[in-house]
């Protein structure tokens, strides 16, 4: 098993008068929250504006001349233009009470799944008919494409993976997917694996994890299909090159585990939609083992939890192959029980290793019998322990004790313990022995973010990649015996990052509360000391923490003289649970709170001024942006709501929706419902009001959070009389909610929102004479 890797948050500037700590994610990189183009994963209204850059649904694109004449009536020239006119959207006459109160949903019919339900598929069409229309007569909006599309053209490496002697790494030259690649040692020749650009002719099918065997000889594929959150494994042989006929179907949430010989593996599943004895809900979800080259009718039932189908099951295998850990957690809750098999004998029966879902335990690696878990157990601020796995009944054996820091993440590479501590207000990385001494650091360049730290007893070689707001990705090799750091690929684009400042400051919020914040802009607009267009990004949900990293979308706005924040509030992880828990359940308005004070920091402290404020938010973000528009519309010039959670009294009933109780609340329970009403999107668009700019962003095919969400939003945000700035939609077609979606994809919907953003905010979109240099790849 390669040891579990984890994120290191480098805030250099964060100052140590928090109370609560930063809080690294441990095992994945933040997905769902989405920070980046393809996350979650893992984001603004001047009362005085003109109207909308399209005279109605069944004109023609406005011409420049037009579009000037518009540019110029917003600052006090040429009159406005007539309104937009939407297309009408049928209303029904649905009322239903919940605990004594009337709520209405109109539009309940656009839940249906667009590619089956001809009326939503009507709707989408004029939807996106009237929105591409507009789209096209922004000015600036085609340059601000082909500048997103050359700065995602640069070549880049991911993090290589260690295998029976081989490496393991993706090498993209700006290609919609990034191709594998396979190396015989570190040094050796590069050769291509799979280019999953090849996988099918539309773009529709993609590789969404990839876990190479123990021994080196097959790459385990997961596959998913126009964005789906479900997955179809593939066995790829590594001499050959060749798919073997071995498919895994309805495969989703699971973690992919060798056994130690790679001759099969381990992966969650749900049954069969349709299977006569199971629900078509995701519950009693199941750890299944494949035997390479045998149909999946032969695979073995490992465990299950009938009696609590609620739980989710994922399955690790520890490096020496001896044991399988089951980690089952409820939705997306941290709080884990822990389960332990024997692989020695088929016939051995699972033991309980922790009973209760009531703290985190996160497994980082394996040393004989002991198994290495970073846990709060015991320790709010997060320790080392050992269990035993042939004692499980053992009380848990300190090997690093709780300190005033927090301790945020943590792996096994060799004979060492790397850490990461939030410490004087930044994070830093330290390397211990297995009895928890000290031994020394692992020297990280500055504000950004490491990620990877992959690796196995015995060998001290790991790969880590830092990247910042204004850096793409470094992937770095370490020695974590000799301390010793190389560069093993270095992306080289054509811009000086020391023509950019990025900072970390403190705000307070509504109640005092001072809450961290990233500010990126350019060196001369910083030294101007004038207030500029400026994006405003939140998440605040699931204990995810929004840290530096660079987005060729994001760097985009800020070359062109734009101002991106981005605000860690509440609700998130960046501060630990404490953090997570102020902004969750009953107390998510401090969400919407610390994203609003956001905003009136950013305008007092002069980095925005009057209608220069954009904001913007992906899935739990869009419910963050839907939220707060609704709540102080004047504060905002535009607002861009993406693949969000917009009706919060039906969320539990699609998809996944029913595993975030554990962050929202339950609808069907009277406090949680009064509570989720009181801000859900949808529920709250008044009647009459001056509204920001709003460009609604979703796909079709989003299997996460269902694109009903979205149509019924943004339809009831044309039904209202909120002025006459645009209320529009755009509708993906073919994709998800991010994961796995094609770069030309997310060139398209970036530049769509981001030129629509700029408008509204008065950045004036130019060329930009910099190219795109590639990569440097220093080891030949």
């Amino acid at each position: 098993m390669s040891a579990v890797s984890f994120r290191l948050i480098m805030a250099a500037i964060v100052l140590a008068l928090f109370s609560l700590p930063v809080q690294a994610r441990v095992g994945e990189a933040a997905r769902a929250g989405e920070a980046g183009e393809n996350a979650a994963a893992e984001a603004l209204i001047p009362a005085e504006m003109g109207a909308a850059v399209v005279a109605s649904g069944a004109g023609d694109a406005l011409s420049t001349e037009q579009v000037a004449a518009v540019v110029a009536g917003r600052t006090g020239g040429a009159s406005r233009l007539p309104p937009l006119a939407y297309p009408q959207t049928r209303r029904l006459d649905l009322m239903e009470t919940h605990f004594g109160v009337a709520v209405a949903d109109p539009y309940r019919w656009l839940e249906a799944d667009p590619r089956r339900d001809a009326d939503v598929q009507a709707w989408i069409a004029a939807e996106n008919e009237t929105t591409f229309r507009y789209l096209k007569s922004l000015p600036g909006r085609e340059m601000l494409r082909a500048r997103m599309a050359a700065l995602h053209a640069h070549e880049r490496f991911g993090t290589p993976r260690k295998a029976g002697g081989r490496y393991f790494y993706t090498r993209s030259n700006g290609q919609n997917f990034s191709p594998i690649h396979v190396r015989e040692g570190a040094d050796g020749p590069e050769r291509l694996l799979i280019d999953p650009n090849s996988l099918s002719a539309d773009g529709s099918l993609a590789v969404a994890e990839w876990v190479p065997s123990p021994d080196g000889r097959a790459v385990l594929l997961a596959l998913q299909e126009r964005g789906s959150d479900w997955r179809t494994l593939r066995v790829l042989d590594v001499e050959s090159g060749t798919l073997r006929a071995d498919r895994i179907e309805w495969v989703r949430y699971a973690t992919l585990a060798w056994n130690g010989d790679g001759t099969g593996f381990y992966y969650s599943r749900f049954a069969v939609p349709g299977e006569a004895d199971q629900p078509t809900t995701f519950e009693n979800q199941q750890v299944w083992f494949h035997a390479v080259g045998t149909e999946q009718a032969q695979d073995r039932l490992i465990y299950e939890t009938r009696r609590r189908p609620a739980l989710l099951h994922r399955a690790e295998v520890t490096a020496d192959g001896r044991w399988l850990l089951i980690s089952s957690n409820r939705g997306t809750d941290r709080r884990v029980e822990l389960t332990l098999l024997s692989l020695a004998r088929p016939d051995a029966k699972a033991r309980t290793l922790v009973r209760g879902l009531e703290h985190e335990w996160q497994l980082i690696g394996q040393a004989g019998d002991r198994l290495f878990f970073r846990t709060d157990a015991g320790a709010p601020n997060g320790r080392i322990v050992t269990l035993d796995a042939r004692h499980p009944r053992r009380a848990p054996l300190e090997i690093v004790a709780q300190r005033p820091q927090i301790l945020a993440g943590g792996s096994m590479i060799g004979s060492r313990l790397v850490l990461a501590y939030v410490t004087d207000g930044r994070v830093v990385a330290e390397i211990a022995d297995l009895e928890g001494k000290r031994r020394g650091d692992v020297p990280l360049p500055g504000l950004g973010a490491a990620a990877g730290f992959g690796g196995r007893p015995g060998d001290p070689e790991t790969f880590y990649a830092f990247s910042s707001f204004t850096q793409p990705p470094t992937i770095y090799r370490f020695n974590v015996e000799t301390g010793e750091t190389s560069i093993f690929a270095r992306s080289a684009l054509g811009f000086d990052p020391a023509d950019y400042v990025s900072e970390q400051i403190l705000y307070p919020s509504r109640d005092g509360t001072l809450v961290p914040m990233f500010i990126v802009r350019r060196r001369d607009l910083a030294l101007s000391g004038q207030p500029a267009p400026t994006l405003l990004y939140g998440y605040g949900g699931f204990n995810v923490s929004q840290n530096p990293s660079f987005s060729p979308a994001r760097f985009a706005w800020v070359e062109q003289g734009g101002v991106l924040a981005i605000a860690g509030v509440r609700g998130g992880g960046e501060f630990g649970k404490a953090w997570h828990d102020a902004g969750r359940g009953a107390n998510k308005q401090t969400t919407f709170d610390d994203f609003i004070a956001a905003a009136e920091y950013l305008k007092a402290k002069g980095y925005t001024g009057k209608d220069q404020l954009a904001i913007e938010g992906r899935s739990n973000g869009g419910l963050l942006v839907g939220a707060v528009v609704n709540q102080r519309p004047d504060l905002f010039a535009a607002a861009l709501p993406g693949v969000g959670v917009m009706d919060m009294l039906r969320f539990d009933q699609f998809t996944a929706g029913a595993f975030w109780v554990e962050d929202y609340g339950r609808p069907d329970r009277e406090q949680d419902f009064r509570n989720l009403l009181a801000y859900s999107p949808y529920h709250n668009i008044p009647d009459a009001a001056d509204y920001p700019a709003i460009l609604v962003t979703t796909a079709d095919s989003d299997d996460r959070v269902v694109p009903g969400h979205s149509f019924k939003y943004a339809a009831a945000l044309q039904a209202a009389r909120l002025g006459e700035k645009p209320r529009l939609i755009r509708v993906d077609t073919g994709t998800g909610h991010g994961i796995g979606r094609a770069t030309d994809k997310i060139v398209d919907e970036y530049a769509d929102m981001y030129s629509f953003a700029a408008y509204w905010t008065g950045l004036k979109l130019g060329a930009v004479d910099q190219q795109v240099a590639g990569v440097t790849n220093v080891t030949k």
